[in-house]
C-alpha cells in the first residue's frame, strides 16, 4: 500500500476536444510505462480511471510515488494560453472524486500541480511568478481547501 500524501490536480493542458485514447498514445509517446494520471475528466463530466490507485503515475516529478494524480481535460484557449476552461459538468465530478479520494485519504494535501513549485522566496507560499506550470490553471488549493480540516 503507498502512503499518499497528496491528491494532486492538474489539466491535461489541450483542448477540451482531446479524447481519453489520444491521451493515452500521449503518455506512450514520452515513453513512460504508466500514464500521467490516475483519473481524468472529460467536458462531460465523466470520470475515466487510467491507472489503479496503487501504481505510481507520472504526474509531478519527484512526488509521483506518495500522489494520487487528477485532470480535467482542457486547461488552454485557442491560443494556447492558460485558461480555467471547466465545465460546470467537470467542476461537479471533480469535486466529487476529490471527495471520494480525500476520504480514502485523509491525511493527503489536496493541491494543484503549479503548487508542487518551489517557494524560492522563502515567504512560506508559491507565488504566481514562481510557479513552474500553470497547471490546473486555478487555484485548487483554496478552491477544495473546504474538504480538508
Amino acid at each position: 500500500m503507498r502512503n499518499i500524501k497528496y491528491i494532486a490536480v492538474h489539466c491535461t493542458a489541450g483542448s477540451q476536444k482531446t479524447t481519453i485514447e489520444s491521451l493515452k498514445l500521449e503518455f506512450k509517446r514520452k515513453g513512460w510505462k504508466y500514464p500521467g494520471y490516475h483519473y481524468v475528466i472529460g467536458p462531460d463530466g465523466t470520470i475515466t480511471q487510467l491507472l489503479d490507485e496503487s501504481l505510481v503515475s507520472n504526474g509531478v516529478k519527484g512526488y509521483n510515488s506518495v500522489s494520487i494524480n487528477v485532470a480535467y481535460i482542457g486547461g488552454i484557449d485557442s491560443k494556447g494560453k492558460a485558461v480555467d476552461n471547466r465545465t460546470e459538468a467537470q467542476k461537479a465530478s471533480l469535486l466529487s472524486l476529490l471527495r471520494h479520494l480525500y476520504k480514502k485519504y485523509p491525511d493527503a494535501v489536496i493541491q494543484g500541480h503549479r503548487d508542487f513549485s518551489p517557494d524560492t522566496d522563502g515567504n512560506g507560499k508559491v507565488d504566481t511568478w514562481e510557479r513552474i506550470k500553470e497547471c490546473p490553471c486555478f487555484d485548487a488549493k483554496v478552491e477544495y481547501q473546504d474538504l480538508q480540516p
